[in-house]
């Protein structure tokens, strides 16, 4: 397999570019699913708060060998634990939950803009980040306004925005907020959850072209635009089949073709005004 690539984040952390996500997966199954991506080369693992498979993530992460400092974590700030005082004591339950000693990406989960508590909660992940119990901080389902607030009204610039983006949902608007603050984007339902779209023509058109699968046409797309992109898979030979995307190099036409199936179709709730 190729060396992978990783993204230099705006505070000097490298993250790899294609993780493994654990969104919907249940905590006993978790830890077989990540040990699976832990042997096929995965070194990210994204988990959150909201997921209830932390303790899994952590026992997989444990049993697998593997050094420290050569895994990539990131967990996520649960909505019920916004606030200055609320949210410190949320990490450490989450560090925890894991058995580690820093966790390398935390993330506000959702803005919840109608309690008008991130940019408090924001304050209270930058102390987290000052400890370097955090070696990174950034957040998840923001918009340009929830960015700009935080922006305008803290000391740093959130490292990453975790946000739905497929070929469905190209979020370019948004994309480009991020480039113009060096806000990393990462895509999560990375493939729109199946179905249509990896059923699209234009991608099965394109896989065949290449000699892969629609899935693996879709990864590459994202990796191509610069996005960090977390598939999810509980499927041995998927999740195999996702991180074998770096022996080949879609051709611009194509990446333009992908990108033009957006249709601001999104497969999970809009942040805003606010989540479910």
């Amino acid at each position: 397999m190729a060396d992978q690539p990783t993204v230099r984040l705006n505070n000097g952390t490298s993250i790899p570019q294609l993780g493994f996500g654990v969104w919907q997966v249940p905590n006993g199954q978790v830890v077989e699913a990540v040990a699976e991506a832990l042997r096929a080369g995965y070194r990210s693992i994204d988990t959150a708060a909201m997921y209830r498979n932390e303790e899994g993530v952590g026992k997989a992460i444990a049993n697998s060998g593997i050094p420290r400092n050569e895994l990539f974590v990131t967990t996520k700030l649960n909505n019920d634990a916004h606030g200055r005082d609320a949210a410190p004591r949320a990490f450490e339950q989450s560090l925890s939950r894991l058995g580690l000693d820093y966790i390398d990406l935390y993330l506000i989960h959702w803005p919840l803009p109608r309690k008008n508590l991130y940019v408090e909660t924001w304050e209270a992940l930058e102390l987290l980040h000052r400890d370097g119990r955090a070696r990174a901080i950034g957040v998840s389902n923001f918009q340009p306004a929830h960015l700009q607030r935080i922006i305008d009204e803290t000391d740093v610039v959130p490292a990453v925005n975790q946000i739905e983006l497929h070929p469905y949902l190209v979020q370019a608007e948004l994309r480009r907020f991020h480039a113009r603050h060096r806000i990393a984007t990462e895509a999560w339902s990375p493939l729109a959850q199946g179905g249509t779209l990896l059923r699209d023509r234009v991608i099965t058109t394109t896989a065949e072209k290449y000699g892969k699968t629609p899935a693996q046409i879709v990864i590459r797309w994202h990796l191509q635009l610069g996005n960090i992109v977390i598939p999810k898979s509980v499927t041995p030979s998927r999740i195999r089949e996702n991180i074998d995307v770096f022996d080949f190099e879609l051709a611009d036409d194509d990446v333009e073709a992908i990108t033009a199936l957006d249709r601001n179709g999104r497969t999970g709730p809009h942040p805003d005004p606010d989540n479910p």
